[in-house]
């Protein structure tokens, strides 16, 4: 490379010193991050779970295993193995299990309905599943459950290989004998994570991983441009679309990622790992920055400040990656407990903006920096950030990442790639190597989101100002609560054919570091009671048929829908309304 070539590799405004403005793209799998960290830092602890480790050796051994317990039972490559369980060691496992055999790891959120889990289990026809005990249930067939399991010829696996994941064996032995003391909080813990029962069939995802043969040099090496990952996104209609992300994607991302941040060391850090591996944002970040940087990763399989704190004080964190709620609750519960974050050097903020005096605490504690992004699960998903040091300007969504091309265009205009002048709000357009592939088995979407030249259409309005995207509006009308994206369509749908409801728009309110606040504008069918339609009826009855983090947390009951002259309905107006109401309130 000559020194011109070598100094516009480098040349981006506002980009810190050595931050590279294109990153090499390597062409090979994501099983060998595995492999090279267990190779240089074999004896380096990999995985701490509640206290119970493995180191990278083990952890490779282990997904060796796995990538032979899963070829005995038909798994080749590009056949999908769907995964239903939250953070825990053999999640990792598993992960990398099925890349060793070329297969695609088909991510599913473990509190998602039953229907929504069997519609995606469905369409991408995966043939394995590997589920949470409490999880298995989800991916039954309806018909060998109905009514008590009447029907003699339905086969509740549907046809599939199903393991079951106990968490508690993951767990150091104190902590999994704790489980079975005769008192009411372990019985409740027990509750939490075990399944009284499992149909027959089922098999034990740890008992045979234990057990098989290792799957080591004679496995299948996938292409950069082979799908690795399915990962669940959204729309504003209909059920969540699969995007297609390939080994280049995500290994490309792991890369910009890593250069962002130059300053982690190598077989020296320690990662939290609190968002969940079905997310595209704790995906990439925890399990393949992590391993590319042979970290520790610290896991918990749910967020708990007093376990986090706990953790901490075992194994200090040096890196955390989180949404902003989990920033807030972490720095008062350690301000409640007199607990030192001075080892959490460097923080990445995702998913929604971090109010600004819980960032300025946030650094006043750990005495470091945190940065926020911008991504989408389409983008592997991180397509921005703002610098790690002086230049960065907090609450923007950041400087385009290396190798990554940004356009603000008019999304109105004949042309949809005419841009817009600086300071104008447009819709973002995205192109690099950590665009997705398209959606799963749907071309006609994929179609949707992709321009000529590889440009992908993100839906979001951003301005553009001396290089950094700020967002302007959201075009698609998605809610962005605790870092989970929220589709007011499927939450107006469970809501709708509740008796007494006329008429129902959702939309989200300003929650501070939780993001936003799902709030349902229900209009009352003529001569419903007063006080039939409550907060916790609403939410009681929409349960059945979407996610926990959906269900609206607010409730207005209104006397009339506004709606355009075709027919729509106007959700800016009605949150206008509310939020107009509220404050005359205050």
């Amino acid at each position: 490379m000559s020194g011109a070539e070598d100094a516009e590799r480098y040349r981006r405004p506002h980009y810190q010193p050595n931050i590279p403005a294109v990153i090499d793209v390597p062409d090979g799998p994501l099983g060998e991050l595995l492999d090279i960290a267990a190779e240089f830092y074999g004896d380096r602890v990999a995985l701490d779970f509640m206290g119970a480790t493995l180191t990278y050796r083990e952890l490779l051994e282990a997904s060796e295993r796995a990538a032979g317990l899963l070829r005995r039972a038909g798994v080749k490559a590009g056949d999908r193995v769907a995964m239903l369980m939250p953070n825990c060691p053999q999640h990792v496992v598993a992960i990398y299990g099925a890349l060793r055999l070329g297969a695609i790891v088909a991510e599913h959120n473990p509190l998602a309905p039953a229907e929504e889990i069997r519609a995606q289990l469905a369409h991408h026809g995966a043939r394995v599943v590997i589920a949470w005990e409490k999880g298995v249930e989800l991916v039954l067939d309806p018909a060998s459950t109905a009514a008590g399991g009447t029907d003699p010829a339905a086969d509740p696996l549907a046809g599939r290989t199903v393991f079951s994941v106990d968490l508690a064996a993951a767990m150091p032995a104190r902590l999994r004998a704790a489980l079975h003391l005769p008192v009411a909080r372990a019985r409740q813990t027990r509750a939490s994570m075990r399944a009284d029962s499992l149909p027959a069939g089922v098999r034990s995802w740890d008992r045979e991983v234990s057990r098989a043969e290792r799957l080591e040099a004679a496995w299948p090496r996938p292409g950069g441009d082979d799908v690795a990952v399915l990962l669940h996104t959204g729309g504003t209609t209909g059920m969540p679309k699969a995007a297609m992300l390939t080994h280049q994607n995500l290994r490309a991302n792991a890369n910009q990622a890593i250069a962002w941040v130059p300053m982690l060391h190598e077989g020296g850090e320690t990662f939290l790992a609190l968002l969940p591996f079905f997310h595209a944002f704790g995906l990439t970040f925890n399990v393949f920055c992590a391993v590319q940087k042979a970290a520790t990763q610290v896991m918990l399989p749910k967020f708990s400040v007093s376990q986090v704190l706990e953790a901490h004080q075992r194994r200090p964190f040096t890196f955390f990656v989180g949404v902003p709620v989990m920033f807030e609750r972490i720095l008062r519960g350690a301000q409640k407990k007199g607990v030192s974050l001075k080892t959490l050097r460097y923080g990445v903020c995702g998913a929604a903006p971090m109010p600004p005096a819980v960032g300025a605490e946030w650094e006043a504690a750990t005495g470091g920096y945190f940065v926020e992004g911008y991504g989408m699960t389409e983008t592997s998903p991180i397509v921005s950030g703002t610098p790690m040091g002086p230049s960065r300007r907090l609450g923007a969504l950041g400087l385009p990442f290396a190798s990554t091309d940004v356009r603000v265009v008019d999304p109105d205009a004949p042309d949809p790639e005419q841009e817009v002048p600086d300071g104008e709000p447009g819709e973002l357009l995205v192109r690099g190597p950590q665009v997705f592939a398209g959606y799963w088995d749907d071309p006609e979407a994929t179609a949707a989101a992709m321009l000529p030249g590889g440009w992908l259409r993100t839906g979001d309005m951003v301005r553009r100002e001396d290089s950094f995207l700020w967002m302007a509006d959201r075009r698609r009308e998605l809610i962005i609560t605790g870092g989970f994206n929220v589709y007011p369509s499927q939450v107006e749908a469970a809501i709708l054919n509740m008796e007494g409801v006329a008429d129902v728009a959702v939309v989200g309110l300003p929650g501070g570091a939780a993001g936003e606040l799902v709030c349902a504008a229900i209009v009352l069918e003529p001569g419903t009671p007063e006080g039939q339609i409550t907060l916790e009826a609403v939410r009681a009855h929409a349960e059945r048929t979407i996610p926990h983090y959906a269900l609206p947390r607010h409730l207005e009951i209104i006397a009339e829908m506004p709606r355009s002259q075709i027919g729509k309905i106007l959700r800016r107006v009605v949150r206008e309304q509310i939020i107009g109401r509220d404050d005359a309130a205050a």
